[in-house]
């Protein structure tokens, strides 16, 4: 995803655009009434302001070849259900966490299980929404049957937006480890990051990416069932010591 070749962007768009829609059209051809599709939030973009959240109905405005391939495909299931009168329901999950995760949250937890001293105790005023595997399929459930569902756009989250240093924080105690915070100034960080040459990772450790999924709880009365600390407990393996 961090590579922004043409062939990146060809391998993107055949999995995420022409897999899909070939999927969909099969599926409409069988019959299939409803049509859910997990698109991601980077259909909204790669960050937002902090405590002004992407809202589903936001003009799309992705980054990257993946964000802008899951935005296509999104266009086209809308055309194909306009063609054939499959509904089609699409969720624009952020960060997804659970049991074998991987990426940088995997990275983050192999950070805490080896006590290494990170330099992120100053990164207090971001805030990232994600969401636990659970709760983004107790939502794809939900989704499945509910009248209100058809043929919208909704976004997911844990609903509580946590910053960098809160989710290592209650990551360690969900661990058993315990978190040892350095008070580097974010300025100092980002410069870091630039020297080493990256600057995108530095971006979603400090930066905020929030989501408002107010849509979602009053269109669907949904509410996500598993809280940040629980889907945190779920996701950990106790390493030995």
């Amino acid at each position: 995803m961090s590579d922004d070749t043409a062939a990146a962007e060809q391998a993107c768009r055949l999995v995420n655009v022409d897999g899909t829609l070939n999927l969909a059209r099969q599926s409409a051809m069988a019959g299939v009434r409803r049509f859910i599709f997990l698109s991601s939030v980077k259909v909204n973009g790669e960050s937002t302001q902090t405590g002004n959240p992407f809202r589903a109905d936001d003009t799309p405005s992705p980054w990257d070849a993946y964000g802008a391939s899951k935005a296509e495909a999104e266009q086209g299931l809308g055309e194909i259900a306009e063609q054939t009168g499959m509904e089609v329901v699409i969720i624009r999950p952020p960060l997804v966490y659970g049991p074998g995760v991987k990426g940088n949250f995997a990275t983050m937890m192999q950070w805490l299980a080896r006590g290494v001293p990170l330099p992120l105790g100053s990164v207090t005023h971001n805030r990232r929404s994600l969401v636990a595997l659970g709760n983004l399929v107790d939502l794809v459930r939900t989704c499945l049957e509910h009248p209100a569902a058809a043929n919208q756009i909704f976004l997911v989250s844990d609903g509580e937006d946590l910053s960098t240093a809160d989710l290592l924080r209650r990551l360690g105690r969900a661990m058993g480890r315990p978190t040892h915070l350095l008070q580097v100034p974010v300025a100092l960080l980002e410069v870091g990051a630039k020297l080493i040459g990256k600057p995108d990772f530095c971006q979603r450790l400090c930066g905020s990416l929030q989501v408002d999924m107010s849509k979602t709880r009053e269109l669907l009365s949904w509410v996500p069932p598993i809280g940040v600390d629980d889907g945190l407990r779920r996701t950990v393996v106790r390493l030995p010591c």
